[in-house]
């Protein structure tokens, strides 16, 4: 632990499990407060749990990001309370399920719902955020995937506009002295991927990566987030970052 991020205060979504609860422990034992968002209480609980154990603060947030009105609640609440922003993680993502197979079939309805939760529910949390991030000349750091690089699933699509914003956070915000990245996580060893693709699935997936005997981990990923947003970070702005063990088929999803 080096306390890079000793007094400052890191946001994260979808940070009651996985790659979020990674993150948020990897800021924690950098000595950052933390701010976790997600719609799993009992998974918040849980990760401010470890968080706090780690000696550090931990504020947690059940948030609907497909609903407006909670988000700007939520950043409005956390002005309330902080003057200053240093880190936002949009983490939270909806990647299994329907959104990750074709999508002939998918009404309007669900196009629009899982935008509204991949793409452009960070940008609303990083306007509402804007003045605490601008005081701390903070950074945005989105979570893209690797499946934004050739989208043939609505989960691909929604990451690929997620970078499009990244990139229009990073050109609207610059001025104020907000950075704004994507990082592009390939199949990654957790709990989750292992449940929805199965361990054959998983197997053919590493082949097709050039570390392909090497499995990524949420902590590969969680690293790439510290050190985006560290001081040895500062001058990476506007980037789409991939962290996939060189893989082939960057543009894959099930």
């Amino acid at each position: 632990m080096t306390a890079r991020f000793a007094g400052k205060i890191a946001v994260v979504t979808g940070g009651a499990a996985g790659l979020g609860r990674a993150i948020a422990l990897a800021f924690a034992r950098e000595g950052a407060d933390l701010i976790l968002v997600d719609i799993n209480e009992q998974g918040l609980s849980d990760t401010a749990a470890e968080i706090r154990a780690l000696g550090v603060n931990a504020e947690t947030y059940r948030v609907d990001l497909s609903v407006e009105a909670e988000i700007k609640a939520l950043g409005a609440d956390i002005l309330s309370k902080h003057d200053s922003v240093d880190v936002l993680v949009n983490n939270a993502g909806l990647a299994y399920n329907d959104i990750a197979r074709g999508f002939a079939d998918l009404s309007m309805e669900r196009w629009l719902y899982f935008f509204a939760i991949n793409s452009v529910s960070p940008v609303i949390l990083a306007l509402a955020l804007r003045p605490a991030l601008a005081k701390a000349k903070g950074v945005i750091i989105n979570q893209s995937s690797m499946a934004a690089n050739q989208p043939a699933t609505a989960y691909g699509i929604t990451k690929a506009t997620l970078n499009s914003m990244t990139y229009a956070l990073a050109n609207q915000l610059g001025g104020d002295g907000i950075r704004a990245n994507s990082v592009e996580p390939g199949i990654m060893e957790t709990t989750a991927s292992h449940d929805a693709l199965g361990e054959d699935k998983m197997v053919a997936l590493r082949s097709t990566q050039l570390m392909a005997n090497e499995g990524g981990t949420a902590d590969d990923i969680a690293n790439l987030h510290v050190f985006l947003a560290s001081p040895e970070g500062r001058f990476i702005n506007n980037e789409v970052i991939s962290c996939d063990g060189g893989n082939r088929m960057r543009g894959w999803r099930y």
